[in-house]
């Protein structure tokens, strides 16, 4: 398990193909959570870069997708969640996702509402299962 400062190089490799803004919306988004889960476990698999508390699946809360376009930020459980403002895409029994396309897409409010609810959310999956 390795904390996002030592997956600095992994995750930097997978961003050069990417432009600058795109670049700067994941680095914020790392921002964001780790304000309410502080010093993440990060894995890099392929083009996703999976954030949570422990390596594998059952650990996993986010899973950043960077695209030419935007970025894809996954919410494991986020079908769960109370979403008022509507920024949950998909249609799966679990998961769902946000596409950010600006760098101002971080500074609503809503989006680190979600983030935190994701958190909170994981912690009590993880405290069931004990």
């Amino acid at each position: 398990s390795k904390s996002f400062r030592q997956m600095k190089a992994p995750v930097a490799s997978l961003l050069t193909q990417f432009s600058p803004d795109i670049q700067q919306i994941v680095a914020g988004l790392f921002a964001l959570i780790e304000t309410c889960l502080p010093d993440p476990v990060v894995s890099v698999d392929g083009g996703d870069i999976g954030l949570g508390f422990g390596t594998g699946y059952k650990g996993l809360v986010f899973v950043i997708t960077p695209f030419a376009a935007y970025v894809r930020l996954g919410l494991a459980g986020g079908a769960s969640l109370a979403d008022p403002e509507g920024l949950l895409e998909g249609r799966g029994r679990v998961h769902r996702h946000i596409k950010l396309r600006v760098l101002q897409a971080l500074e609503d409010p809503a989006l680190l509402t979600l983030i935190e609810a994701a958190v909170t959310e994981a912690f009590r999956r993880r405290n069931v299962g004990k």
